[in-house]
């Protein structure tokens, strides 16, 4: 533990951004898993995947993901909805 007081503070407020960057990346990551079922179960529509971009711009917005990472992530699950849907 540090002793300067400056470098506790920062301990203290990283350990809060720790926590809400894996709330959010746990949220993200749930909405996405919930997507690739329903792309699986045949149950998938351009509702839930706007549902799930909804989610995963959130994290951007967050700082959580970058933003060139979210926009592959995307583009991916419009691939596969497309596919599922052909």
């Amino acid at each position: 533990m540090p002793n300067i007081k400056s470098a506790i503070k920062r301990v203290k407020v990283n350990e809060k951004k720790h926590l809400r960057n894996r709330m959010v990346k746990s949220a993200m990551r749930t909405t996405v898993k919930k997507y690739e079922s329903a792309v699986a179960a045949g149950s998938a529509d351009a509702a839930l995947l706007s549902q799930t971009a909804s989610a995963i711009d959130k994290a951007v917005a967050k700082g959580v993901i970058s933003k060139n990472a979210a926009n592959r992530k995307k583009a991916r699950m419009a691939k596969r909805l497309a596919k599922a849907e052909a």
